[in-house]
């Protein structure tokens, strides 16, 4: 009896443990596809593109770095999301994303974005690439200052269950995160897309 009641609970904790690690992987083969061709279309380059999901918890990797020709993740990080709280009270501006392209909203804007010129940044590695909005959804991009930039406060790893800190709509990435993709931009010929989805 007792080593069937062992068993039981073995088992139990067996089935527990594999539910745990089988969680689904979202398919961006639909995403990846669009990008492929918009970036074939619009003289992107054709290497790689940046894919940030914000529907994903933002104590986990949200930021990633998709290569066209070997159709894998080449890398990915941690991304902040904007707080949203300025037109109207936003209590849970940590647990999900809101969206709004109103100047001083200081929300996360999703969308297509032509990454631009290499700038001085005040935050992180002092770097920031401008943001250039490509749909009606993040056409203040520019105006509202949403850039591409490290903070020191954003780890370079998964939190969760915790949350990354909230930008005022900037996709902000870790120094070290940074740092990687400020070698890869300068090295690219082509303007690279950022896609913000949720």
């Amino acid at each position: 009896m007792k080593h069937f009641l062992l068993l039981i609970a073995v088992c139990f904790l067996c089935c527990n443990n594999s539910e745990v690690e089988t969680l689904p992987v979202k398919d961006y083969s639909s995403f990846h596809k669009e990008a492929n061709e918009f970036c074939a279309e619009n003289e992107y380059n054709e290497d790689y593109y940046f894919l940030v999901d914000l529907s994903i918890h933002s104590g986990k990797n949200r930021f990633f770095i998709y290569d066209f020709k070997t159709k894998k993740v080449l890398d990915k990080n941690l991304a902040t999301h904007g707080s949203c709280d300025q037109f109207e009270e936003n209590p849970d501006k940590w647990k999900k994303v809101k969206f709004d392209h109103r100047v001083d909203s200081h929300c996360s804007m999703k969308g297509k974005y032509k990454i631009g010129n290499r700038d001085y940044s005040s935050w992180g590695i002092n770097v920031k690439y401008w943001l250039h909005g490509l749909e009606s959804t993040n056409k203040s991009a520019e105006k509202r200052v949403v850039v591409l930039h490290s903070w020191s406060a954003v780890k370079n790893k998964e939190v969760y269950p915790k949350y990354s800190p909230l930008s005022w709509g900037c996709p902000a990435v870790s120094d070290a995160f940074m740092e990687k993709l400020d070698v890869r931009l300068q090295q690219s010929e082509k303007p690279v897309l950022l896609w913000i989805v949720e």
